[in-house]
């Protein structure tokens, strides 16, 4: 994020910078007449060194062809070296070209007859360093030619760059007026675009602070593209208003939520009596079954207590995945007692996965959907299946049978969560002992964790599958 202070300082640093752009374009461009002077003048003493140490070469040389002496080779040794570095220094400066190429031959040339020259001295053949000093004096004289020749095309060199260096001077006298009305009129265009910028986001808060006050949230965001402190309140006023949104969603679902299980639990009552009296008269039945020794009958009533207190019990407590359980198996165990063969229930369950928050009376009234509308009406080979199993960090709770089954438009209407849809669940779940249908259980696993899946797969004639799937770190309360 960029600050506006930060914004200002990178103007300012902007400014400063092509300010000094321009006075170094300047002292550039005089540089370059001052480096262009020096070149050439040392280009000039070199040529004019190697002139006169070309001619000392040839002169120490002819001393020693006279007087073949050991302190004349000397000299004309030293005067070779100092010939030889000045080729190299000459080669190193000068760009390639055919009069460099000519000029380097010749001194090559001139290098090469010297050594003659010398060799012809040490095996006194005067023929040989005769003939070979002829040479160097000859080509002593082409090197003092050419190299006039080639000061001569880098003064008319140097009088042509120097022309062009005076128009780049005052084409850089007329950048450097540029340059300065241009940091003018961009100080203008960035006061205008900083100013607009900073009074037309404060403008567009205003206008939504106004609509979010008169009870308004669904605009638009706003959305700012520079990223500097307007960038962040704006950002931090859309999440205000995106949590004022969610807090009033939040707060009709639990409203919903409250009057769903008051009408649940006024439907329940609908279908009580004093309960105290009915524990007690089946803890009197179970108890004297015992004593009689009808141990199968005392199970049985049992059973029933148990489910009937925990079908009682407040529908917003918190329970877990192994209560469920247990109330299922008391159920299937009443069920087998009554229909004996008719029925079997098959159990598949994970123990691992029991310890999840899930809502009350949420896989009786499946289990009691499955028995009534799906294979209650069958003579024989009835199935119901329960089946609790852990994948990919979800619990998934499947309820199947072979009964009837259902068409389309019945599950449509199962999983359609809707208010309109409320009274046809509630005749539909109307044989229940917790007076709970299936739609009720739907909207209620919804609203308990909004990332759970609830999907009824079915055929007519085969059977009816319920799947349900929850996060198995769930919070255990209704988000």
């Amino acid at each position: 994020m960029i600050r506006i202070r930060t914004k200002l300082l990178i103007y300012f640093g902007v400014i400063l910078l092509l300010l000094l752009l321009l006075f170094w374009i300047r002292e550039h461009s005089n540089q370059q007449v001052k480096d262009l002077y020096d070149e050439n003048m040392e280009y000039f003493f070199l040529l004019n060194e190697m002139t006169k140490e070309t001619n000392q070469t040839y002169q120490s040389l002819q001393i020693y062809v006279h007087e073949p002496l050991k302190e004349n080779l000397t000299l004309y040794m030293v005067d070779k070296n100092k010939f030889n570095q000045l080729q190299q220094q000459f080669i190193a400066m000068e760009k390639q070209g055919i009069p460099k190429k000519n000029l380097v031959n010749m001194m090559d040339n001139f290098r090469e007859q010297t050594e003659k020259t010398v060799e012809g001295i040490e095996n006194q053949d005067i023929q040989q360093y005769s003939s070979s000093l002829k040479e160097v004096e000859k080509i002593s004289s082409y090197i003092h030619e050419k190299a006039l020749d080639l000061i001569d095309e880098k003064l008319t060199e140097y009088q042509e760059v120097s022309f062009l260096l005076d128009k780049k001077i005052n084409h850089t006298k007329n950048m450097g007026t540029t340059i300065l009305f241009s940091i003018i009129l961009l100080s203008i265009l960035f006061a205008l675009w900083f100013s607009n910028g900073i009074t037309r986001t404060i403008g567009r808060l205003t206008k939504e602070a106004e609509e979010i006050s008169a009870g308004k949230y669904d605009g638009e965001d706003i959305v700012v593209s520079q990223k500097d402190e307007l960038w962040f309140l704006t950002k931090t006023f859309n999440e205000m208003k995106k949590n004022i949104l969610e807090s009033v969603s939040q707060i009709e679902e639990k409203a919903r939520l409250a009057h769903l299980l008051k009408e649940m639990e006024l439907k329940s009552l609908q279908n009580q009596i004093n309960p105290h009296f009915l524990f007690n008269t089946l803890n009197t039945i179970s108890k004297t079954a015992y004593i009689e020794g009808a141990d199968r009958t005392c199970e049985l009533i049992s059973s029933v207590s148990t489910l009937l207190r925990y079908n009682i019990g407040s529908l917003d407590r918190q329970t877990i995945l192994k209560d469920e359980v247990v109330i299922v198996k008391e159920y299937f165990f009443i069920q087998k007692t009554r229909f004996g063969g008719r029925v079997e229930f098959i159990e598949e369950i994970d123990p691992a996965c029991l310890s999840i928050p899930i809502p009350c009376l949420t896989l009786q009234p499946i289990i009691e959907n499955a028995f009534i509308h799906g294979i209650e009406s069958m003579a024989k080979g009835a199935t119901i299946t329960l089946t609790i199993y852990e994948k990919n960090e979800k619990v998934w709770i499947e309820v199947k049978d072979n009964g009837v089954g259902m068409d389309q438009e019945t599950i449509d209407r199962l999983m359609d969560l809707r208010e309109d849809t409320e009274s046809t669940v509630t005749k539909k779940g109307s044989g229940h002992s917790t007076g709970i249908g299936m739609s009720n259980v739907i909207k209620r696993i919804k609203l308990f964790d909004k990332e759970s899946q609830v999907m009824v797969h079915s055929t007519l004639g085969e059977g009816t599958s319920v799947i349900i799937s929850l996060n198995k770190y769930g919070k255990g309360a209704y988000s």
